[in-house]
């Protein structure tokens, strides 16, 4: 059984508001180096949550959820053997099916997630390329 994951909306809003009170409260903020920015933004793109399909969406809840999920693939460590997301240990990434419809095997479009910083992936053409999703526009 996976942990239960911090619901991806509440865990941007803190961790934005956490950085704005640094920032006004006079504190540092540590970045991410310059390269492993430029390798991850050449890399991945960005799509409002609002944008991604409504399956997406779906799967997302079920993610917070804990499942159950459609698949036994669901949650399976993603080892991003394509090299696009940014760089991290084995079992870091987890993948999960977004249901296509009309399809009669799992279809090519998925969330990938981060364990540790809670980030979300979508893509829609089987890890050829993938968005962050972005929970606040």
């Amino acid at each position: 059984m996976m942990p239960m994951r911090i619901p991806p909306r509440a865990h941007r809003i803190v961790t934005a508001a956490a950085l704005v009170s640094a920032l006004f409260a006079g504190g540092t903020v540590t970045a991410v180096s310059a390269q492993a920015a430029t390798d991850s933004a050449a890399s991945v793109g960005s799509i409002c949550y609002g944008q991604l399909p409504a399956q997406a969406h779906d799967t997302l809840d079920l993610i917070d959820q804990g499942g159950p999920f459609p698949y036994d693939q669901d949650g399976v460590v993603f080892e991003n053997r394509e090299g696009v997301l940014p760089s991290q240990s084995n079992g870091y990434y987890h993948e999960y099916t977004v249901i296509t419809p009309g399809s009669s095997t799992r279809g090519a479009r998925r969330i990938v997630t981060g364990e540790e910083s809670q980030e979300d992936y979508y893509t829609g053409d089987h890890y050829e390329t993938f968005d962050l999703i972005d929970f606040g526009c």
